[in-house]
Order: C-alpha cells, then sequence, then structure tokens
C-alpha cells in the first residue's frame, strides 16, 4: 500500500457496467514525507474519500478485493483514508490539516 493526496473526482458517462455507482478520484502519490511522488493517477474509491484527504491505496490484482464478490475491473482502488502520518517520532501531517 502506498500513500496519496486526492486531487479531485471524474465524472465518465459511459463506463464498464460494473462500475456503475462506484466513485472514481485522482489521487497524487506521495512518498513518507508526503511530498508528490510521480504522477497522478485515476483510482476507484473504497472507502469514501473526498478532496483533499491522505488516503492509502493498492494497485495490481489486489485493486479489485475490496469489492469481492463482485468483479470490478480495477488497477488502482483507495483502502483507507489516513488519520495521521508519524515519521521519526516527529508529527508530520493529519487530514484534518490538509483541507486543500
Amino acid at each position: 500500500m502506498q500513500l496519496a493526496r486526492v486531487l479531485g473526482t471524474v465524472v465518465a458517462t459511459v463506463k464498464s457496467e460494473s462500475l456503475e455507482g462506484r466513485k472514481l478520484l485522482v489521487i497524487q502519490p506521495l512518498d513518507g514525507s508526503l511530498n508528490q511522488k510521480g504522477s497522478p493517477m485515476v483510482a476507484i474509491d473504497s472507502v469514501g474519500a473526498g478532496k483533499g484527504e491522505i488516503v492509502f491505496w493498492c494497485r495490481g490484482r489486489e485493486a479489485s478485493f475490496p469489492f469481492l464478490p463482485s468483479e470490478v475491473p480495477s488497477d488502482c482502488t483507495i483502502v483507507g483514508i489516513v488519520d495521521s502520518v508519524f515519521l521519526d517520532s516527529r508529527f508530520t501531517a493529519s487530514n484534518q490539516e490538509s483541507e486543500v
């Protein structure tokens, strides 16, 4: 699992039937210090995340597991909302302070 910040939403009027009713979000991957790492990507939200929140996400085959027994074509899924991040015994960030 990796960290990311939710940048916004994606609207797709035409999509796979198994994606109907699922929220698509644009996320920016982050490193452990919450600096941007890599390019933004689209992820399926499985936990109710919103813009500006720090989330953790997974890729690959495991990205479809939160939706079992449904078969959802996902290569990137948000699987949790981060409350706080601690690094080297010092406070790094929390979602309460990260509103954009």
